[in-house]
């Protein structure tokens, strides 16, 4: 009995438990919700979650309190302030609130000095708080709903820049009283109490020389790592250091803009500094020396500060998963090999798999591994070179070998060398180039590797579909991701290839070596002139006239050295002289050809209907309501080259681009330039071709177009481009 009254009483007290459970367990799901009732739902994306935090719960008819956009940034990536330094955009906030209602600008925390060499932008990372102070209308009604809806858009950057946006909403209850969120509260007050605070003393500018000079007479003792940030973006040079003024009073040197520029007798900003160890900012204001005022730059600068170059745009492959960045790197570069300057490589190829299958299935197949030994070690070499310049704040991409013209000119004459050796004007066999030599013996071996070195090099003026979005990844991500996304990009480049060296079947259909592959060898050494025609060609547009005489002295020397090497074999001592001779005849032929080929012409468009490209004329030519048409090229780019022919140039495209008042703009990429390579990376590119068209409306975004052009798609682009009501590419059909 008693045991039975015992589970009787445990079973009523499990049940209690569990209810008593259970109710718990309901008030921790609603308490989230209360804990998040004065925050809006958040806005979220790769780089930044953003959301709107109020300090009320509840609010009162009159009453004025404070809301914050709250922004988490992923890391190294940033936003900006009210003057966001040599480049970006500030955060903005557009409101809708009840009648009667207000909101006051943005109270701006003390900004960092972010640099991104070249530039210094000036901004947040990590987490900020931008408060913004609200004021209900005395009219408001307790038990009525007090709506805030913003529409905040902003800037977020990191190597590249990606405008964004969120639409936020706060639906606070009107009482009697105001009723405090205290978790958000203390979150505001805090960012509050970090706000710069009024400086008790006013500074002085003055000139000294070229420089400014900044006085700071109320200056606590003590203060150290002084930095000004102005309001004004047209006072000092962003990136310059400001190092602190010695002797009578404290100070700080500043840099004067090349844009310079001072309409007031007084400048505003905020002063940064340390003090016993604390960070510290003030609001200042200076009085400037009469002298300064009104006083633009000197003498052939801009009398005013260019358009910033602050058009957002859209960065292809900047959201792309890291499994898709591989995917798109694979297929691009299997359609690679389709490219005309990877061809003839990869038939040289073919044809020394067409004689060692009929021999030996197990050097065909380490002949195709040993490609692809050399493919993975170039892309390796290459993928290594890009992200160590990028560590270094240059903004490199795919090709960008090819910007230097002593290469350009070392690759033609590689060239040439090959096309003597495949029409049999010498042997040298595999310890030069390689290419060909599995045709002529069984030790193929350091042949085939240099084959897929040569493919890899012949292969970087050409940019397949897919590549520019995967490339565009890379070198936005860790070395280890990037490295992945160009190893990707090699497996797909060199399977062709490799498939072929592991199906005998397929190779046994060609005929038994013979006479035949003698003469289509000696065939393909013309493709090689060509294409060594075709660098010296690039050469002459990257330094003019004296980059063809370079080339054709290399060309020469190259053919002498091969010529001496021959004729010299033999005794010890004849071996000798001809190799001192040859290194003196090609050590001043290098010299000549890096004393001449120095980038120099002037690439750019400047007449006709194609203009030079700068971001500043992009704006310009927007706020006059025109269509923008932007080519990102260059002379050494096959698919640039082939994109002109087949649509570019086309006349239809002409007469539909005059038809809706496109202007045609080219940034040309040829030689190295650091504002074409950043514009590139802001896109999300690590190379050229890219195509951008903006819509004719001031601070429309850019429409992206493929990398292949056909005239339909350049035509259909411009009337879009040209619409009245002419919407961001995300928008377009």
């Amino acid at each position: 009995m008693m045991r039975q009254r015992d589970r009787r009483e445990g079973r009523k007290g499990g049940a209690a438990r569990r209810l008593l459970g259970g109710a718990l367990l309901a008030l921790g799901l609603a308490l989230p919700g209360v804990a998040l009732a004065a925050e809006s739902a958040p806005v979220t994306s790769p780089r930044v979650t953003a959301t709107l935090l109020s300090g009320r719960d509840t609010v009162a008819p009159g009453e004025r309190f404070h809301v914050a956009l709250v922004q988490k940034l992923a890391p190294h990536w940033h936003t900006y302030w009210l003057n966001p330094g040599d480049s970006g955009e500030p955060t903005q906030i557009h409101w809708t609130l009840p009648e009667g209602a207000k909101a006051g600008g943005i109270a701006w925390p003390a900004p960092r000095a972010i640099r991104v060499d070249p530039l210094v932008n000036f901004g947040f990372e990590g987490q900020v708080l931008l408060p913004v102070e609200i004021t209900v209308p005395a009219e408001a009604r307790p038990g009525e709903t007090f709506s805030l809806k913003a529409e905040a858009t902003w800037l977020v950057c990191e190597k590249i820049c990606i405008p964004e946006d969120g639409s936020f909403t706060l639906d606070l209850p009107v009482g009697p009283a105001g009723v405090t969120d205290e978790t958000a509260q203390q979150r505001i007050d805090a960012a509050l109490a970090a706000l710069p605070q009024p400086a008790d003393f006013r500074g002085r500018l003055a000139a000294d020389g070229d420089r400014l000079v900044l006085a700071l007479p109320g200056l606590p003792a003590g203060a150290s790592d002084l930095r000004f940030f102005p309001v004004s973006d047209t006072l000092i040079e962003h990136a310059a250091d400001q190092p602190a003024k010695p002797g009578d009073g404290p100070g700080v040197f500043l840099t004067r803009s090349s844009a310079f520029k001072l309409d007031q007798p007084e400048i505003s900003g905020v002063l940064t500094f340390s003090q016993g160890g604390e960070a510290r900012a003030l609001t200042l204001v200076a009085d400037a020396d009469p002298a300064l005022v009104g006083k633009a730059a000197e003498a052939g600068a801009p009398a005013s500060a260019p358009p910033a170059v602050r058009i957002p745009v859209p960065a292809e492959g900047a959201d792309l998963s890291w499994l898709a960045a591989l995917a798109f790197a694979f297929a691009g570069g299997l359609i690679l090999n389709l490219m005309p300057c990877v061809l003839p490589v990869l038939f040289i190829k073919a044809l020394g798999f067409a004689q060692t299958a009929h021999r030996s299935r197990a050097e065909t197949r380490e002949q195709g591994l040993l490609f692809l030994c050399g493919v993975l070690l170039s892309f390796l070499l290459l993928a290594g070179a890009v992200i160590a310049l990028g560590s270094l704040g240059s903004s490199v991409g795919w090709g960008f070998q090819l910007q230097s013209p002593p290469l350009v000119i070392a690759l033609a004459v590689v060239m040439v060398l090959i096309g003597l050796n495949l029409i049999g004007a010498f042997e040298i066999g595999g310890a030069v180039v390689g290419v060909g030599d599995g045709l002529a013996s069984r030790g193929g071996r350091l042949g085939a590797f240099m084959t897929g070195v040569l493919a890899v090099v012949v292969a970087t003026p050409c940019t397949a579909p897919f590549m520019g979005a995967a490339m565009g990844y890379a070198v936005t991500q860790p070395p280890a991701v990037a490295l992945s996304v160009f190893m990707a990009l090699a497996l797909g480049f060199a399977l062709p290839v490799v498939a072929l060296s592991f199906a005998p079947g397929l190779l046994r259909l060609l005929p038994k070596p013979g006479r035949w592959m003698l003469v289509l060898k000696q065939a393909f050494a013309f493709p090689m002139f060509a294409t060594a025609i075709w660098l010296i060609w690039v050469a002459s547009v990257q330094t003019g006239p004296q980059g063809v005489l370079a080339a054709l002295v290399a060309v020469l020397a190259a053919g002498f050295v091969v010529w001496l090497v021959g004729v010299t074999r033999g005794g010890l001592a004849r071996r000798a002289f001809g190799t001192v001779l040859a290194a003196l005849v090609a050590l001043g032929a290098g010299w000549f050809t890096i004393e001449n080929a120095v980038p120099g012409a002037d690439t750019q468009a400047r007449a006709g209907d194609v203009q030079a490209w700068s971001p500043e004329r992009v704006a310009a030519l927007q706020a006059e309501g025109k269509p923008v048409f932007v080519n990102f090229t260059a002379a050494w780019c096959i698919t640039c080259l082939a994109n002109e022919r087949v649509a570019l140039s086309r006349q239809e495209v002409k007469d539909a681009f005059a038809r809706h008042g496109v202007t045609y703009l080219k940034a040309d990429w040829t030689n190295r330039d650091s504002r074409i390579a950043q514009a590139l990376a802001e896109q999300g590119r690590a190379g050229v071709p890219l195509y951008l068209f903006y819509p004719a409306r001031k601070d429309g975004q850019a429409e992206i177009l493929p990398q292949l052009l056909t005239p339909d798609t350049l035509i259909a682009a411009a009337e879009r481009a040209a619409g009245r009501d002419a919407n961001t590419a995300a928008n377009m059909p």
